[in-house]
């Protein structure tokens, strides 16, 4: 995939939102399972009008006012589609503790992103992570990699909310 550059922000997602429309997320005999690659990834956000970043190197970056998340494959054949949030504030090292508990109580009492605290910046910074990975060897329908995308971004941003509000950390 080409590096493209999408301009401008994305749409804050809305967790609260009905789900993907009907007409994105009716299978039909035209809508085979096929490997789930970088390039149907970018066009699954583009049907959700997400803007993104390509970087050249297997990941797509969409950013919003308070977070971003990469969209990328891993595993030995690239057949786990991983969506990784990181809100844009950090949090300081003498907040570690307070970091690992409120990060605990999400992974508690949600579902979908699992959540954690990444290694210190360069700057000694602690971030906050949460992550989906779903394993997708055996194949994906363009509507299902169209609501598991739509799913990761609208957990991503009720995680950064949670953390703003709820979890008091960022």
């Amino acid at each position: 995939m080409q590096s493209t550059v999408r301009v401008g922000v994305p749409a804050q997602r809305e967790p609260s939102r009905s789900g993907v429309s009907s007409e994105l997320s009716t299978t039909s005999a035209s809508d085979p399972v096929m490997p789930v690659q970088l390039a149907r990834v970018g066009k699954a956000l583009d049907l959700l009008d997400i803007r993104f970043l390509a970087d050249g190197g297997g990941s797509l970056l969409a950013m919003w006012e308070r977070h971003a998340v990469l969209f990328t494959l891993e595993g030995p054949e690239d057949e786990i589609l991983v969506m990784r949030a990181r809100p844009h504030a950090t949090v300081p090292p003498d907040w570690a503790d307070r970091a690992y508990r409120v990060v605990n109580e999400w992974n508690h009492t949600r579902r979908f992103c699992k959540a954690y605290v990444g290694d210190a910046t360069e700057r000694g910074q602690l971030p906050i992570y949460a992550e989906l990975q779903v394993p997708l060897a055996a194949g994906v329908h363009d509507s299902l990699l169209v609501e598991l995308l739509d799913c990761g971004a609208a957990v991503a941003t009720s995680f950064v909310d949670w953390l703003h509000d709820e979890g008091a950390l960022l």
